[in-house]
């Protein structure tokens, strides 16, 4: 009888160490799936970004206390991509492309990002200022003649990915609204990225292009032996305000989580790296997103594509 209770009492412990290793292998995958894919969509493609893209992975996996992969966008739609296939958790994401994956309940913001805002006149920082908006800019060689946007019409104009909010989206639907319909009274040209763009005006190549608010004094170093502020002029600023980047999630991701990385964001304005983090973007902070000034981006595309 002791022998059979022996035998009862060994296969018992032997169940339970049986599951305590399944429950530590488990815990292992489960580890193992919490690793976090985040993606950004580069303001330039000169390389530097992917140097910087490595502390940045660094900083979230310190602060987040999970192993953490930054990788860029090839273009607005691969982030798109990316977020539908399941690919990135997390996405830094230009309103536009923001939209489309939304739309596709592929992604879910939970916060939006701050700009510095522009003094209208002068086209430099105001400074201490803040925006959830700004506006498309179209960029021509100051002595162009070009006076507005009328004056486009037949012109060669440099364009961003048609998934760019300001680079394509607000000034081509702006166009049609006057009667001008760009993809056939212009010739359009993408180009990879903004500093691109104004260096085919600077040279003669294009008559103007679509940019962001403030991109002269955004990439204004990145011209040493040019004054952007001299040789470019802003054309036109799109009537319509385009909402900011938005930090978006996998619509599924668990809510503590989703919190985590919520309150790592909202902090980074706080510390060093974490300011160094957002000027790859050129951010200065978070706030919480109201999701409807995004519709206005949905109507926009629609309007942009008719």
């Amino acid at each position: 009888m002791r022998l059979k209770k022996n035998v009862i009492l060994g296969a018992v412990v032997l169940g339970m160490s049986m599951l305590a290793l399944t429950g530590c292998g488990k815990s292992g995958n489960s580890e193992e799936a919490e690793e976090l894919n985040v993606q950004f969509v580069p303001t330039n493609n000169d390389g530097s970004m992917e140097a910087k893209a490595k502390p940045f992975a660094e900083y979230l996996t310190e602060k987040l206390g999970r192993s953490v992969n930054v990788t860029l966008a090839t273009d607005y739609s691969t982030i798109v991509e990316a977020m539908a296939s399941g690919q990135v958790d997390i996405g830094i994401m230009p309103p536009a492309a923001y939209v489309q994956a939304r739309d596709q309940g592929a992604a879910e913001a939970i916060l939006t990002s701050q700009l510095g805002a522009y003094n209208r006149e002068t086209g430099l920082p105001e400074e201490g200022q803040y925006t959830g908006t700004f506006k498309g800019e179209v960029l021509v060689r100051a002595d162009s003649g070009l006076e507005s946007l009328e004056d486009l019409k037949g012109k060669r104009i440099a364009t961003l990915s048609p998934n760019s909010a300001s680079g394509y989206i607000y000034p081509v639907a702006e166009m049609k609204a006057i009667g001008i319909d760009p993809t056939k009274d212009c010739t359009l040209t993408t180009v990879n990225d903004i500093p691109s763009e104004m260096t085919a005006v600077l040279n003669g190549q294009q008559d103007a292009c679509f940019v962001f608010e403030g991109a002269r004094n955004v990439f204004r170093s990145k011209f040493a032996d040019q004054d952007l502020f001299e040789e470019l002029k802003v054309l036109y600023l799109t009537e319509g305000d385009i909402p900011n980047d938005a930090i978006a999630v996998q619509p599924d991701m668990d809510d503590a989580l989703k919190q985590q990385v919520k309150d790592v964001f909202l902090n980074m304005k706080n510390d060093e790296e974490g300011q160094e983090a957002m000027s790859l973007w050129g951010h200065l902070g978070y706030e919480e997103v109201d999701e409807s000034v995004y519709d206005t981006v949905k109507e926009y595309t629609e309007r942009a594509a008719e």
